[in-house]
């Protein structure tokens, strides 16, 4: 009640027009946003950016690969078998023609090996006979041996080797060769497992690429065990095809462990550039290097003459996909103005230009495959004999090791203590299919030591054999 009364007695309050207003609100203060409240946002949203963008190209972009290191396997004297007694047995055996003991004769004579290469134990014997647990021991042998130098080397836990690759042509038992090394090191149970077979000499190559492409979805820091060897003892013909004969002359015993990552800890070589090229879809390539049964059902591997030849052509291609990748810009400037020049009227009778990849590589690890593989990718190369020393020193000591050669060469290398860091390497392997596989890789770290295949004869290379041959 009181309320009410004061009210009716106030004097009722009175209000400008709003046109006086109007102009009065239109003249206030100006409401201009603080520069310290709007540099924090913006801040963010540029860290956010950066973030995502990086994130992005993390994800995205292809991993650094690199090879801790790799051990190759040490024979023993008492695998070695001198030409004297190989021929020997050829002669002495009743299975052989007394033309095939002398086709061996000459191809020994010719094959650039020296007394000191080996051969499994059941080629020692003069009507070789390689069953099944024979094979497994050969196999063993060789694998067994290298993991456990290698895992001496680089001092890696076992529960780190998130991968296992293994590569082993003509002998696939079961369960697997990958599997013998699981169980055998007892790996992890959710280890990654590829076993390669029918690849012959190029496969170790092969092994690599797909070690690279497999850690490319792993873990960063992962490492993958890739394991290369032939088991040959399995692979001996028993006929008298002169096609079929030159592998039990050319094969020896032989094996690599190599371990790959994506962490540069330790590491002794960065993979720089990985290329596969397969002409399988030609005929004659995909037979040049073929299992198959002569006229009396032996089975045996036949060699084709046209060899080097289709080594030539597929080396060709392989060169065209790698060299944009690894040649400096002014051979592939000479290379492009060749080409064009070829193509012009009467252009064909200009030689097609061969890139000089000695400016990119101090160092070719070519498969010593026998004399005619390695002359010929010499020659096509334009490499001097310094460039392709390994090669024949690998094949004179240890004969035709087929994938695990070209390991034995870089091996070779660290022995003659050449490898320098930043020094540049280019592997060069051929096999069946048929295939042309080339790995590039760049020293990080020099070895430390000279121990390994070539640690008790080292000092006695380089020999003078590319005049013998």
């Amino acid at each position: 009640t009181c309320m009410l009364h004061l009210h009716k007695n106030l004097p009722p309050l009175e209000f400008p027009p709003i046109k006086k207003i109007a102009p009065w609100l239109a003249a206030g203060p100006e409401i201009v946003p603080q520069p310290t409240a709007i540099w924090p946002i913006r801040s963010l949203l540029v860290i956010a950016l950066l973030v995502i963008t990086c994130t992005l190209y993390l994800a995205l972009r292809s991993r650094t690969v690199y090879l801790v290191d790799y051990a190759c396997f040490r024979q023993n004297s008492n695998l070695r078998i001198t030409k004297a007694t190989f021929l020997e047995h050829a002669r002495l055996s009743s299975l052989l023609d007394d033309s095939i003991v002398n086709f061996i004769a000459t191809i020994l004579k010719r094959s650039g090996m020296s007394d000191e290469t080996c051969v499994p134990p059941v080629h020692h014997y003069i009507e070789p006979c390689c069953g099944l647990d024979e094979a497994c021991s050969e196999a063993e042998l060789v694998v067994f041996s290298v993991i456990d130098d290698l895992l001496a080397k680089t001092c890696i836990k076992r529960d780190a080797i998130g991968g296992l690759i293994t590569n082993c042509s003509a002998f696939c038992p079961v369960p697997s060769i990958a599997d013998m090394i699981v169980n055998k090191y007892k790996l992890r149970g959710d280890i990654r497992v590829m076993n390669l077979s029918g690849m012959a000499c190029s496969a170790s190559m092969i092994a690599v690429g797909l070690a690279s492409n497999m850690l490319q979805v792993m873990p960063r820091g992962s490492h993958v065990l890739v394991v290369s060897t032939e088991t040959i003892g399995p692979s001996y013909y028993s006929g008298n095809k002169r096609s079929m004969v030159l592998s039990n002359i050319l094969l020896r015993i032989g094996g690599v462990a190599k371990l790959l990552s994506t962490s540069r800890s330790k590491a002794r070589f960065r993979l720089v550039h990985f290329t596969r090229t397969i002409t399988a879809a030609n005929n004659s390539a995909y037979r040049c290097v073929y299992q198959e049964e002569d006229e009396k059902g032996n089975l045996g591997i036949a060699l084709s003459k046209d060899l080097t030849v289709v080594a030539g052509h597929a080396l060709k291609a392989n060169i065209m996909a790698t060299g944009p990748y690894v040649l400096p810009t002014s051979e592939l400037l000479k290379f492009l103005l060749f080409n064009m020049a070829r193509k012009m009227p009467h252009g064909r009778n200009i030689r097609p230009y061969i890139p000089n990849f000695c400016v990119t590589f101090e160092h070719f690890c070519i498969h010593a495959g026998g004399p005619a593989v390695i002359s010929s990718v010499q020659h096509g190369l334009k490499l001097s004999d310094q460039y392709v020393e390994p090669s024949w020193m690998t094949l004179h000591r240890f004969g035709n090791q087929l994938s695990s050669s070209v390991w034995y060469e870089l091996a070779y290398i660290d022995a003659k203590g050449q490898m320098k860091k930043n020094d540049r390497v280019w592997m060069i392997g051929f096999g069946a299919g048929y295939e042309c596989n080339t790995a590039s890789w760049v020293c990080i770290q020099p070895s430390s030591s000279a121990d390994g295949p070539w640690g008790n004869c080292i000092n006695h290379y380089p020999k003078d054999i590319f005049k013998k041959i």
